[in-house]
């Protein structure tokens, strides 16, 4: 039984503005239906051969359930991945973004994207490290016809410290407040906090949430 109910009451307590997104890795296609019939569209997934092997086509999915990759993508996987996802939020490096525009390109296909970062600057952790580096694919969007920008996302550090927590998302927000003040003003998306951390960053302007264990139990990380 999933606990997407619960998860969306706790946010609502927090903030009547922040949307959800439920994380399923690990978990059947029945537990995303399940969320599905309570109202969910949203969804994430960390790796595109689990996309590939769980979810339907796109065009036999529900019409209006919307897919994002979340997980770190490999230049290998991006030909498939456009073919799977409504978005990609995990694009860390400019290589990456390239990549994807061509692969797109090729389907005719314009799709959105996050550009991470990597907020705590650890070295397990995907995203941009360096904020020049992120400005600079900010800037060649504008010669990239098939990608479109909604926002940022980042990966909170690992363990529960909340000063660390909350320095990250802020450190987070300032750079989606400038790329939204000095490059691109219709961003919109600041996706920030997961099962552990969603509050601290709330707290710090997320608009955008990605909940998978407190929604559908413990990961079975032997699948």
């Amino acid at each position: 039984m999933v606990k997407l109910n619960a998860v969306r009451d706790d946010i609502k307590k927090l903030s009547n503005s922040v949307e959800l997104m439920a994380v399923s890795k690990t978990h059947p296609y029945s537990a995303i239906l399940e969320c599905y019939e309570l109202g969910q569209r949203l969804f994430g997934e960390n790796r595109v051969q689990e996309i590939e092997e769980k979810f339907p086509k796109m065009e036999e999915r529900p019409q209006d359930m919307y897919l994002a990759l979340i997980g770190h993508l490999q230049s290998n996987k991006v030909k498939k991945a456009v073919a799977l996802v409504d978005r990609i939020d995990s694009v860390d490096s400019i290589k990456l973004l390239l990549l994807i525009n061509k692969e797109c390109e090729k389907l005719n296909k314009v799709i959105d994207i996050l550009f991470e970062v990597n907020s705590s600057g650890e070295e397990q952790k995907s995203g941009f490290t360096s904020k020049e580096e992120l400005f600079e694919a900010v800037k060649l969007l504008k010669d990239l016809k098939f990608v479109h920008l909604r926002g940022i996302m980042t990966v909170g550090p690992l363990g529960d410290d909340r000063e660390k927590n909350i320095k990250a998302f802020k450190y987070t927000k300032n750079i989606f407040d400038e790329i939204k003040s000095s490059y691109i003003s219709d961003i919109d998306i600041l996706s920030m906090g997961m099962s552990g951390d969603y509050k601290e960053a709330i707290e710090c302007g997320s608009n955008l949430v990605r909940i998978g264990t407190a929604i559908f139990g413990q990961r079975d990380y032997n699948v």
